[in-house]
């Protein structure tokens, strides 16, 4: 059998009669029509191909160049799985942006101006359309309607027209003919791309240079191939079908975004080389990007993990956010205290974000609640002050891989933008009230809320944020086609933590009040929608919120949580007693109403899961036991994890290279476990000095960096003993600071020659504390005078230093990590849910000194203790019995070192005016709540034992290196993996043959 020319299917193939245009070798449209009356009888009309492909944001239209080949291979993959349709023959699906310009000659387009019927149309590019026809001529009418019914109309309207017009006739055409291929990898057009977006984009000039225009020139660079990566990512995943996974966080710690995406889009030495060209290094402009104040902790540098592994695995999530325009804070240190003042991160504008003019929502606070009479009133909420939420896009590149993902953070707008009366009569406070007022909303993370204006803003943000990402959500899959009955098909949404819970609520009110769903089968939808992550066991940190508030606020909500409530109660009160049902309320009595949002969560989640084994269990065995009696079925385990890009390859480059050359791969930066065969050589003498000389090359580096921060002089040859997290009682920052004042009692009173004896030792701080946490403050309070005095001691400053690093974020940690000796995760047993700071350090060859708590166990039994010094109660349930014997009296036996510390701070050299009495009367009672006192002489031979460890400089650098090789466990890759399967979401790499030439870096996996 003759076969189609050009691979095309030929009309014996088809049972596709042809036109003597289709015997001409002519790509004109009167060409590919053929007899239009066959396909008027299929009457495939069901979607219009053209609504699925305009009517949709910007971000997501496709290249219409491009988009049907990757229709092409959705229809074939559905064909394969159906029992009822023949083998399809198809074309070979032409490369994604690969196409050569000389290639594509112009396809003849009919004009429509002589037909009013066609004045409904926007042309589809000709070859696109016939691609279409010939997928359709192989298959049954029933299998075209059930994949997408096409616009045969507009098909129609091209056969009746003529076909002599040129390309510029179709706009579409002549756009996305322009774009024929991804931009060139190569070192001379990365040039030319940068010397473009100094003159072009930023209107530099050769008398306005500066390093900081060069950074900007080079990031642009840069995003440009991001987002024809994003675009084309989505374009896939929306072509397949593909479920998508929601990732709902109140923080994103990006931090700097330039090295992050040269290293996973694996262009490092080509843009190092390039801007060596132009008389920069790359090393200098990438110190010149501010971290993105979007987060402060492990919650925002875990979601941000997440991400990354997302998108490096090829899976369709996105990220939803909040973009603060202040961050949360900048943290000085001034008079030895914290002082908070505002992130200026945005000052300069950051050249990554992608600003979303055609993306914006409604989101409405206050106001009354309509209903309507009869047996099932509908409901209709009339808010009293409305904002804008604006999209903002951040695309976020896997490694080594074409999928980009995209993270949406939301702006709060004003909708009425200015008061023009008010003005006029000179009232310009109230001109500008709409803004300031509606701005607020995403100007600081986690404002203040000890005051009831702060409490009601907390709340406004989450609903803000929750409210404009659902309607997104919505709208992308409205925009789909979707019936909204098959929502839990194509969308998972994850809680991280309890911040964005509200959303829960508002999909209700969405599909019942806006898209008329009965209430039960809402319930129903969002049970299997939305997953919950749990980040915490202290009962301060399960968000509940005042009902008087929320029925000011959002009063729609609040009658939706009472109706969930009870239609909760109702099932299961049959089997449980009234205790148990007031300890499983979503709504709380005592001390007043309040709404439990941590209940809501699990109630209306599919899935929840703790972030460490003891937390999970702790979850299980006491935070919400009678969840678990309920819902065992829902409770599991997801250990956090890291990504190996950043904290590895990004921050510690030489150790990456002494890994990479040693194992003769780097196999190792998409799987932790090939790291298990660094143990082979953990006692080999020659790498061990390897592995030294490149600690000391980053301590270095960090002692450089203390001297010009603080004024500091550190000796590298000391012992790096870092603690750098967030402050909180809980994190026992004051056990450690109470550990280097008596280490410096000790210090006065030995001899110099014993002295000589002594483990040189840097403590190094660092974190914030929030704002309204006067204890955590206090605490920093302490380790600066401890600081100032131990520094300035002529005697010991050779032998003990103590830094406090101020505003302590991503980029700092990349810095202090790589140089750490051992880190301390000291927290109380049983009150750190997972910690992720615990395996950057290990991941960079740090020891730990820590507490059995958290990852910090995990850790250490995937190392075999190897590099782990443990101290302190070994177990939650001891913890608790201690807590009792508290609350009824106990004290512990006196402690003589501990003692002698307290005096200390009492009415010795650190008293600073008796302002720490607070901590000096609660570790007087010996019996604080946190174990400070309990633990420390444990604390105490932990720190004795780091020493005798430090002197064997060959035995530390076995530990070191045995430690770093156990880490496969707790990299994000897995941890995404593990979500992915909970989320029922699947890996969709774009096909190679249509990642052009990228395929030569070996990115883009292989499509099965």
């Amino acid at each position: 059998m003759e076969e189609a020319s050009e691979g095309r299917p030929s009309s014996a193939q088809t049972g596709h009669k042809q036109s003597e245009h289709e015997k001409q070798p002519t790509d004109s449209a009167a060409g590919i029509a053929g007899e239009s009356e066959e396909y008027h009888e299929t009457e495939i009309i069901e979607r219009d191909f053209l609504s699925h492909v305009y009517e949709r944001p910007v971000e997501a239209r496709p290249n219409l160049k491009l988009y049907h080949e990757l229709e092409s291979i959705r229809i074939s993959r559905q064909r394969r799985a159906s029992p009822l349709t023949m083998p399809m023959t198809m074309s070979k699906p032409a490369p994604l942006r690969r196409q050569r310009r000389h290639s594509l000659e112009p396809m003849r387009a009919a004009t429509l101006d002589s037909e009013p019927e066609a004045s409904k149309f926007r042309l589809l590019p000709a070859h696109a359309l016939q691609s279409f026809l010939e997928a359709a001529t192989l298959m049954p009418l029933s299998q075209v309607r059930s994949l997408y019914a096409s616009t045969i109309e507009e098909y129609k309207v091209r056969t009746r027209l003529s076909a002599e017009l040129s390309v510029e006739a179709n706009p579409d055409d002549a756009l996305w003919q322009m774009l024929p291929k991804y931009t060139a990898r190569n070192k001379e057009t990365i040039r030319q791309q940068i010397i473009h977006h100094l003159e072009h984009t930023i209107a530099c000039s050769r008398y306005c240079g500066s390093p900081n225009n060069m950074f900007r020139a080079a990031s642009l660079a840069i995003r440009d191939r991001l987002i024809e990566y994003l675009n084309d990512s989505n374009v896939y995943f929306t072509a397949m079908s593909a479920k998508r996974a929601y990732y709902m966080s109140i923080e994103f710690l990006i931090g700097r975004s330039f090295s992050n995406a040269v290293t996973n889009m694996r262009l490092e030495s080509e843009f190092r080389g390039v801007l060596a060209e132009l008389g920069t290094r790359m090393e200098e402009i990438v110190q010149l990007e501010h971290d993105a104040g979007l987060g402060n902790g492990g919650l925002g540098r875990l979601a941000a993990c997440y991400l990354d592994s997302m998108a490096t695995l090829n899976y369709p999530v996105w990220g939803y956010g909040i973009r603060y325009k202040y961050g949360m804070f900048r943290q000085e240190i001034i008079n030895k205290r914290q002082r908070e003042l505002p992130d200026f991160w945005l000052a300069e504008g950051t050249p990554w974000e992608i600003e979303r003019n055609d993306v914006m929502y409604t989101v409405g606070f206050y106001g009354v609640v309509e209903a309507t009479e009869g047996d099932h009133p509908k409901f209709k909420w009339h808010a009293g002050q409305t904002v804008c939420a604006k999209a903002y896009d951040t695309p976020v590149p896997g490694y080594d891989t074409t999928t980009c993902l995209n993270l949406r953070l939301w702006s709060s707008q004003p909708s009425e933008e200015f008061d023009l009366v008010s003005f006029n009569k000179g009232d310009y406070s109230s001109a500008l009230r709409w803004r300031q007022e509606a701005e607020a909303i995403t100007s600081v993370l986690y404002p203040d809320d000890s005051t009831q204006a702060g409490l009601e803003l907390r709340l406004k943000q989450q609903y803000f944020f929750s409210s404009a990402s659902l309607q997104d959500i919505l709208a992308r899959f409205v925009m789909e086609g979707h019936a909204f009955e098959e929502l839990p098909d194509f969308v998972a949404i994850q809680l991280n933590d309890t911040h964005p819970t509200i959303s829960v609520v508002e999909l209700i009110r969405l599909l019942v009040d806006e898209h008329g769903m009965p209430f039960e089968a809402a319930l129903s939808i969002s049970r299997r929608v939305f997953f919950f992550t749990n980040h915490t066991v202290l009962p301060e940190a399960l968000e509940r919120w005042p009902v008087s508030l929320m029925a000011a606020l959002l009063p729609r909500h609040m009658q939706l949580i009472y109706d969930i409530n009870w239609e909760f109660l109702e099932s299961i009160r049959a089997d449980h007693d009234e205790d148990f049902l007031r300890a499983v309320s979503i709504i709380g009595e005592h001390p007043e109403k309040h709404v439990r949002m941590a209940n809501l969560a699990i109630v209306m989640s599919g899935a929840v899961n703790g972030v460490a084994e003891l937390h999970t269990s702790i979850l299980k065995s006491r935070t919400f036991k009678q969840f678990h009696e309920l819902y065992p079925e829902k409770f599991c385990n997801k250990t956090n994890g890291i990504t190996s890009r950043r904290w590895l390859k990004v921050a510690n480059p030489q150790l990456s290279a002494l890994i990479t050359r040693k194992l003769g791969t780097d196999a190792w930066v998409k799987d932790l476990s090939v790291l298990r065969q660094l143990e082979e050589f953990a006692d080999e003498r020659g790498f061990q000095q390897e592995w030294m000389a490149v600690k000391r090359l980053n301590k270095e580096r960090l002692v450089a960096h203390i001297q010009r921060l603080t004024g500091v002089a550190v000796s590298p040859q000391a012992l790096f003993d870092v603690h750098v997290k967030r402050i909180h009682e809980y994190k026992r920052q004051l056990l450690n600071v109470l550990s280097v004042i008596y280490r410096y009692l000790v210090l006065k009173r030995m001899s110099p020659e014993q002295r000589e004896n002594t483990v040189p030792r840097c403590t190094i701080f660092g974190g914030k504390s929030a704002a309204a946490y006067a204890r955590a403050k206090l605490i920093i309070n302490l380790i600066n005078v401890v600081a100032d005095i131990v520094n300035e001691d002529p005697e010991t400053r050779r032998w003990l230093t103590v830094v406090f690093l101020p505003d302590y974020n991503v980029s700092l940690a990349e810095v202090i990590i790589p140089a750490t000796d051992v880190s301390q995760h000291i927290s109380t047993t049983g009150t750190e849910a997972s910690g992720t700071s615990n395996m950057k350090f290990v991941l960079n060859s740090a020891l730990i000194l820590g507490t059995l708590d958290g990852a910090t166990i995990e850790i250490n039994e995937e190392s075999n203790g190897h590099g782990v010094v443990t101290f302190g109660i070994s177990t939650e349930a001891e913890v608790e019995e201690i807590r009792a014997g508290y609350a009824q009296g106990e004290q512990e036996p006196p402690c003589l070192e501990l003692d002698s510390v307290v005096r200390q701070i009492s009415t010795g050299i650190f008293k600073d005016e008796g302002q720490f009495e607070p901590i000096v009367a609660e570790l007087s009672r010996r019996n604080d709540y946190y174990l400070i006192y309990r633990d420390f002489e444990d604390y105490l031979r932990g720190q004795q034992r780091v020493d005798s460890l430090y002197r064997d400089q060959v035995k530390w650098a076995s530990e070191a290196i045995r430690l770093t090789a156990s880490v496969a466990k707790f990299s994000s890759d897995r941890a995404a993996s593990e979500y992915a399967e909970l989320w029922g979401i699947s890996s969709w790499p774009l096909p190679t043959s249509l990642c052009g030439d990228d395929t030569r870096y070996g990115m883009c996996d292989r499509h099965e």
